[in-house]
């Protein structure tokens, strides 16, 4: 490396090195009934370039259901391997808008797809998305794990552990896990921390259980914010704001 060029950010102040973020397609529909509201996909991805530059290796995972919320009425009546097929390439579609987000502001990134569509992505191969991470890009998932039947939580999960990952960061619409819908129940307690056991046998609604349990089989914790705050991102990476961890044996802060 020459002495003109820059160094490379090395992430001194953050908590994880290399995290999974999944995104739930209806942040991105923003205040609309459905869609993308491209508004917030451009405030979620100032958050992302923030810990790009940082030096975290980061990689994506965008859910579908702002966009299939608009074609559930189409759906309806159809088998469910079709309709899953249907939200995976409303995925792509996430994608694609995140990542022109992201060059917009800099920030070199690959869509990386699980149903091969090579005129608008890569493919997904394991270690050519290592290989990205490695130099800094951010790498977007979709098409969730590319089979039926399977949520983008799962593919979350399993995309973070086969990138060995050091957390998986779920942004949602709410500032972590509740014991009620806390825009129904204003009596609803967050929690700070949790196990993974606790999770599935208090049937929390936080991800699938498929997921709860592939994380908990590699023992990477989940770390469920409100995406939607700006800079909440950066808090989570850095151990701080109002979240909730799901880990087996949490140490005290």
């Amino acid at each position: 490396m020459s002495s003109s060029e820059p160094a490379a950010p090395t992430p001194t102040d953050a908590r994880y090195r290399k995290v999974l973020l999944k995104v739930s397609g209806e942040v991105l529909m923003g205040d609309a009934p459905y869609g993308i509201d491209m508004g917030t996909v451009d405030a979620v991805a100032r958050d992302i370039a923030e810990i790009a530059r940082r030096g975290v290796e980061l990689c994506l995972v965008i859910g579908g259901g702002n966009i299939f919320r608009g074609l559930s009425t189409a759906a309806r009546g159809m088998e469910r391997a079709s309709a899953d097929y249907m939200g995976m390439l409303a995925t792509v579609m996430n994608a694609l808008a995140m990542q022109n987000a992201l060059e917009r502001l800099g920030v070199d990134t690959r869509v990386q797809s699980a149903i091969p569509m090579q005129s608008v992505c890569e493919p997904y191969i394991r270690r050519r998305a290592m290989r990205h991470l490695e130099k800094g890009r951010v790498v977007i998932f979709a098409a969730g794990t590319g089979n039926p039947f399977f949520t983008t939580d799962t593919a979350a999960a399993l995309r973070a552990a086969e990138m060995g990952c050091d957390a998986l960061l779920k942004g949602t619409s709410v500032d972590g896990v509740y014991t009620a819908d806390p825009k129904r129940d204003p009596g609803a307690r967050r929690y700070d921390r949790l196990s993974y056991l606790e999770v599935l046998s208090q049937d929390l609604k936080v991800m699938d259980a498929s997921a709860i349990s592939l994380m908990r089989e590699n023992g990477i914790p989940i770390v469920v914010f409100s995406i939607r705050r700006p800079g909440a991102l950066l808090d989570v990476i850095t151990g701080q704001g109002v979240h909730t961890v799901i880990a087996e044996d949490i140490p005290p802060e």
